[in-house]
């Protein structure tokens, strides 16, 4: 499988988007603070994530969010409790 996923830093609040074939690996390399990208916004917690049998497909939704403020925003106001909540 493959994972589009949102983690939202404990520390600063600012949510963090990203795909992976292994989530829990992932979740572990940004809490050890291995990803450079993330590492001074430890520690995290896993707010939300979406399976794809297809790593095209996780890929493709990561660059969607990343890229379309539409498909945020929807996303945003769909799980809008689960961000709020630290």
């Amino acid at each position: 499988m493959h994972y589009f996923y949102i983690l939202k830093s404990e520390k600063d609040g600012k949510l963090y988007k990203g795909f992976t074939n292994d989530l829990r690996k992932r979740f572990q390399s940004h809490q050890t603070g291995q990803n450079v990208s993330t590492r001074l916004r430890r520690p995290f917690r896993l707010v939300y994530y979406e399976a794809y049998s297809s790593r095209a497909d996780a890929f493709k939704r990561e660059q969607q969010m990343k890229k379309t403020a539409k498909a945020w925003a929807q996303l945003k106001r769909r799980i809008e409790k689960s961000i709020q909540e630290i």
